[in-house]
């Protein structure tokens, strides 16, 4: 019940949502308590659908750090943000014949054809944010998909906007119909937005491979044809943000003016450090990334062993400027044992 009552805090203000990071932060692990001991000397393959994005990094992270633990040998991926790059590298995971493969930050449905050949060779599957649906059973083969709540992830973002604009934003959404995922956490936002009163200027459909080249530009052309009714922007990830600045710092707006940027999801370093310094990035919606790492390794291990997943549903935080205070780091890593409830777990 704890993340329930957290969240509940984080949608209940902003003003509560500074006390709910901190409290998130320290609060006690929430997760299993009993499962599988480790399984030996098993190598297991991250397929990675970007690793330029930062919370597919953090979870890479995550796991290599786990697996460390554990006694296993990782060996990464990178689909390098194409389609085609992801489908060389199903094909790649399948010829190294591992104990378990990882979907790491893409949408199952989009190598439903390739991830059939997984399955076909009863190689156990896990993954993060593989499509709509979190935790045990997920579409695709797929034993369990790690993540937080997408849904009430959008709700906070949204719910930011509105109060930071005193409840009529007048909001640019962006997202990337290559995951359903992004659109679903998109339409939510929107309707909310929408709901209360707000006004979604534009919805931006652009790919996060493309965020380098198409975000300068398209941010200009933006602020050319909203001009001050563009108080607030919402991103499904925080990539967006990565190459907004400089087009708007060109159109003599400081880091804090409007547009104020927000993101829902995942808590990248570079957002934390734009957060943190006030520079083109209002907030996030941060997923504990490391944590999600250790719980695929998890989650993996049942599978491997022929246990039920743990059906764990990780909680995400609001990361704010005044929430940061104090802290230290770039990123929402729990100070809550968890290293040492799985390692206790796996008997390492």
């Amino acid at each position: 019940m704890l993340k329930r009552t957290l969240l509940q805090t984080l949608l209940a203000g902003t003003a509560l949502a500074f006390t709910g990071l901190a409290a998130l932060a320290q609060a006690a692990f929430d997760g299993p308590t009993t499962g599988p001991k480790a399984a030996e000397g098993k190598t297991i393959v991250v397929l990675a659908a970007d690793m330029k994005n930062g919370g597919i990094l953090g979870v890479t992270n995550g796991i290599e750090e786990a697996a460390a633990k554990i006694g296993w040998t990782v060996k990464v991926l990178d689909g390098a943000g194409s389609v085609q790059s992801r489908s060389a590298a199903v094909g790649q995971a399948l010829a190294l014949n591992p104990d378990g493969i990882v979907i790491n930050g893409f949408d199952a449905a989009e190598q439903a054809a390739a991830l059939e050949g997984v399955t076909a060779a009863g190689i156990p599957m896990v993954s993060w944010h593989s499509g709509p649906k979190i935790g045990c059973d997920a579409p695709g083969g797929i034993f369990a998909n790690v993540s937080t709540d997408a849904m009430q992830v959008s709700d906070v973002a949204a719910k930011w906007a509105i109060d930071d604009a005193g409840g009529k934003p007048g909001v640019v959404i962006f997202t990337d119909s290559t995951y359903q995922i992004a659109i679903d956490k998109a339409d939510r936002m929107k309707k909310a937005i929408e709901d209360a009163g707000g006004t979604v200027l534009e919805y931006v459909d652009t790919p996060i491979a493309e965020t380098s080249t198409r975000m300068g530009p398209l941010t200009t052309t933006l602020l050319q044809k909203y001009g001050a009714s563009w108080t607030h922007s919402l991103a499904i990830n925080d990539l967006y943000f990565d190459f907004m600045g400089p087009s708007l710092a060109a159109a003599g707006i400081d880091g804090k003016g409007a547009p104020h940027n927000g993101s829902a999801g995942d808590g990248s370093e570079a957002a934390f450090q734009r957060i943190r310094t006030g520079q083109y990035q209002a907030v996030t919606v941060a997923e504990p990334l490391n944590l999600q790492g250790w719980q695929l390794v998890d989650e993996l291990n049942r599978a491997i062993q022929g246990e039920p997943c743990s059906g764990y549903i990780t909680a995400p935080a609001l990361v704010t400027e005044e929430g940061l205070k104090g802290t230290e780091g770039n990123a929402f890593d729990p100070n809550n044992g968890y290293r040492e409830a799985y390692a206790a777990i796996w008997g390492k």
